[in-house]
This record gives C-alpha cells, structure tokens and sequence, in this order.
C-alpha cells in the first residue's frame, strides 16, 4: 500500500511553566513536533501508512528523532540529513501557537536551508500516494518556500494529490515576501485545502465580508463558508475540496468548535462540539488536516469525512503536547457523543 508523504519542518518544542517555575526547578518537558509531522502521527496511528520528509542535522539527537518516529511507525528513509540544527520553539501547555506568547528559534535551521536540486523526488515519490505540506513551511524562508515549489511540482508532474493547510503564522514571513506573494502559486497544486476564511484573506486574498465578526451567527459563518470554498474552486481549478474551522475561545468560559466540508456539489457540516476547558490547543489542526485525509483515504461521504475530522481536532484540544494518541475508535466516540 502506497504512502502519505508529509512535507515539513521538524520542531522541538521546549514548554517553560509561566512565571519562571523552569528555571527554579530546572526542568522544561519537551515534544517532538511540526504540524506536518503531527500529520503524519496522527495518520500512522489511524492506520495509514506514512512518510516523513524534513531535514536535520547528522548528529545524535538527529539519530534519537529518527528513532523515536519510526517506533511510531513513521518512514523516516527521506529524511534529509543536511545543515547545521533543529528548529526549536517555545510555548506554554493551553497557549495558542499565534499567541505572543510564542517564541520560534528557528533562523538557519536544516529544513530552511536545505536547497533545491538535492532531493531525489524519483525516490522519494516512488511510493507515495498523497502529498501534504503546510502554509508554514513557505513561510519559513525563502530558500524553504523554492522547495515547496520544487516537491509540488514533482508531486503533480506524477499524478499524486496533494493537499494543504492554510495555518498563518505572523512571527514567520520576515525574508521580504508577503504570504499572497508565494501561497497562491503552491495552492494552485493542491486537491485539497483546508483553513478558516480569514487566513484564506490572510494568505491567497480570498475577501472577507466585514460583516462577519466574532459572535456571528453559525449560519452567517456557514454561508460565508461555501463563498470562500466557491472562490477557491474558481481561482484553482485542481482544488475539489475546501474545509474551514471554526473555534471560539475568547472567553475561556465556553469553547466551540465546528467545521464544514465544501466539495464542488454541496457542504457538509459537523456536529458542534463543546467544553468548558482545554488543555493544550497545539496539534489541533493538525488532527483535522489528518482527519481529512483519512477520510478520503476511506472513500468516506464528505458527512462522514468533516464530522470525523473535527472530532479529531476537538478531541486532541484535550491532550498534551503537539501530537495526538487518540485512536480511531476513540475519535469515532468523541464524534457519537456530540452527533
């Protein structure tokens, strides 16, 4: 059975207890993570088979990340062993990646610096069936977003889907390219995209009404929903599916959380889902990007394939760290429970 291929930057990301506690007790949990990489985690685990496609230095710490994904059941053989270090973040458990409170380390990484014209995407694609990459990762740095340029293209010359997450980082971007200067040329590759309408603004142009605000209604949000999916269709003619989220935190005192699935014939809806808590928002939707595939992976109806990614990306609001252990028949529950 063919591969997944996840295309990315790996992150060791360091968690500092707010208030300084880390540095009295010297101590700071670390997670292995990168929204490809949490991808592919969450696919091995469901059953997919996956492939992993990053650069890091040839050193020891290098040899312990390999290790440790394949005992995930992770492909490590693309791995680039290239350049001179790992990126490296640091955010507290239940922070949201585009808080402030988010510090990257990651100028000069291997992944960043890794050219084009090294790869041997023959290799690399011979058994790969889909392709997955990230807004992130163009965004890193020019260099970064020339290979993204270079992997799609090898991916379409051989017939192989692809798809993408439309994730916004505001502290990336620094090399003197605006995201609508690079993004629409790489969606144009892609079967598959997945966002919400605002970083579609934020990263192909796709306009946004400014009278949808926070604490629209979920009809109003919906509508605007299939307007953007209906732009997307328009503007890239290989795109066939468009997912947007929806999260509401502000409060802290309710989250909801509920997505929609646009195909060129109709949208499909998810159940809403709830609580009143969360424990780390990092991975989440990367467990919806996940969710998505497997689902066409099943030949899922798009009912089927948006419920059970956004009980997915829910589902993981509730554990620590960058990547999920739920199982499929615990995401299948979660989903049940609120259907």
């Amino acid at each position: 059975m063919k591969k997944v291929l996840c295309f990315g930057e790996i992150l060791l990301r360091f968690l500092p207890v707010a208030g300084g506690d880390w540095l009295r007790h010297n101590t700071m949990p670390v997670f292995v993570g990168g929204a490809e990489l949490n991808v592919a985690t969450a696919l091995s685990i469901w059953g997919v088979p996956v492939k992993y496609l990053t650069a890091m230095p040839d050193n020891g710490l290098s040899r312990d990340i390999v290790a440790y994904l394949d005992q995930k059941g992770i492909d490590t053989s693309a791995v680039s062993f290239s350049g001179d270090r790992l990126g490296v973040y640091y955010l507290s458990g239940g922070s949201d990646m585009k808080s402030a409170q988010t510090v990257f380390d990651r100028a000069g990484s291997s992944f960043s610096t890794l050219p084009t014209g090294q790869l041997d995407w023959d290799e690399i694609l011979t058994d790969v069936s889909w392709f997955h990459f990230s807004a992130i990762a163009p965004a890193i740095s020019e260099s970064a977003a020339r290979l993204c340029k270079e992997a799609l293209q090898a991916a379409a010359q051989r017939n192989i889907p692809i798809s993408v997450d439309l994730n916004y980082r505001s502290l990336l971007w620094k090399y003197g390219q605006s995201p609508q200067e690079v993004m629409p040329a790489l969606v144009d590759y892609c079967q598959v995209v997945m966002g919400n309408i605002w970083s579609a603004n934020t990263l192909l142009g796709i306009p946004v009404d400014d009278s949808v605000q926070p604490g629209a209604g979920m009809e109003q949000y919906l509508e605007h929903a299939t307007r953007t999916a209906n732009e997307l269709f328009k503007r890239y003619p290989r795109c066939k599916w468009v997912a947007n989220t929806f999260r509401f935190d502000a409060d802290q005192q309710q989250v909801t959380y509920y997505a929609s699935l646009n195909t060129l014939k109709e949208q499909a809806v998810s159940p809403v889902f709830q609580t009143s808590s969360i424990v780390d928002k990092v991975g989440s939707g990367d467990c919806f990007m996940a969710g998505l595939i497997y689902g066409i992976s099943q030949d899922h109806s798009p009912k089927q394939l948006v419920g059970f990614a956004a009980a997915a990306a829910f589902g993981k609001l509730q554990e620590p760290g960058d990547t999920t252990k739920n199982r499929v028949d615990q995401v299948q529950q979660l989903l049940d429970q609120f259907s």
